[in-house]
């Protein structure tokens, strides 16, 4: 109340001006204070809109910056370093023994993991050729070194016609962490690829109700472990599941599909650029006749070759028939 006495106060001298002239005064302020209102608050509303939209662009810039990041450039390093050879890419296979001719003309020796060691390597490379090293991925071997390792309850019924072997639970941790160690070891000793055996146990009588699907799922595990490791890696056998699994895999080694009549579920891998490792074994090993090189000789496009069951190191190369 003492404000308004004070003021009523201080306005007593315009009094004597007209009263028209003071609502005119008012409502001028009034206007010219709406006025600076309005333009500061659309002031302020500029400002504020433009800082939500670049507040929202931040965020979706840190957004986008994991993505590019995740191209992969690492997983396009790794495979430009895998190996993949190419159809009619000539080879040998050995496994009987450590490996005893290491200078026939071809570009490919696929020798077993552990009878041979990183010096047979390194005299392989040294002569220009690729290694792929053996091993039974699939199968509990009595007289491999690690095999003490394998938890006897992975262990399934016999491999038949293959004494001291036995089908593997493929679905086991146990089994996967000694397959790992496996390629580290074909690491170590510098192979350039692996081919692991034994992995159509869906079609054999394994005693541990493995499955096609379990056979997918495995394969495909150690096809990821191999490409971490830089290994190539081929599929072995096992045509059932060629159609998931051959994208993962650079080629193939296949057992006698002249004589089981099933060389055509192979040719997707000629297609796509990757060769067909062929083996045939003729009865009459190692005397070769006509016959027999128009029989098994047959599929142009594959690497074939003729062995006696027992893979030591007698060969026929078809190639050169």
């Amino acid at each position: 109340m003492a404000a308004t006495s004070t003021a009523d106060a201080d306005f007593e001298p315009a009094k004597t001006s007209p009263k028209r002239s003071s609502p005119q005064r008012i409502t001028l302020v009034i206007c010219i204070l709406a006025s600076i209102t309005i333009i500061a608050l659309a002031i302020g509303l500029g400002i504020g809109l433009n800082r939500r939209h670049t507040s929202n662009n931040v965020p979706d810039q840190a957004e986008e910056t994991p993505a590019t990041n995740q191209t992969s450039p690492t997983l396009t390093n790794r495979s430009s370093k895998i190996w993949q050879p190419t159809p009619g890419t000539t080879w040998q296979i050995e496994l009987q023994d450590p490996l005893a001719n290491p200078n026939l003309n071809v570009s490919v020796y696929d020798i077993d993991l552990f009878n041979n060691t990183a010096a047979t390597v390194s005299t392989l490379h040294a002569q220009n050729k690729k290694v792929i090293c053996y091993f039974s991925a699939g199968s509990y071997e009595n007289w491999s070194p690690d095999h003490d390792r394998f938890d006897k309850n992975m262990i399934g019924n016999p491999l038949k016609d293959w004494p001291g072997e036995w089908w593997l639970d493929t679905n086991s941790e146990n089994v996967k962490e000694i397959m790992s160690d496996r390629l580290d070891l074909a690491v170590q000793k510098g192979c350039d690829g692996v081919d692991p055996d034994n992995v159509d146990a869906y079609d054999n009588d394994n005693g541990l109700n493995l499955n096609v699907s379990d056979a997918v799922a495995y394969v495909s595990f150690l096809a990821m472990e191999a490409r971490a490791r830089n290994l190539s890696i081929g599929l072995k056998n096992a045509g059932t599941i060629l159609p998931q699994i051959e994208p993962l895999m650079q080629w193939t080694v296949n057992e006698q599909c002249v004589e089981y009549n099933e060389c055509e579920l192979f040719e997707s891998f000629i297609e796509h650029g990757k060769p067909v490792f062929h083996i045939e074994y003729p009865e009459s090993a190692p005397s070769i006749s006509k016959q027999d090189v128009d029989k098994y000789c047959n599929p142009k496009a594959f690497s074939t070759v003729l062995k006696k069951m027992n893979l030591d190191a007698w060969v026929y190369q078809c190639a050169e028939s």
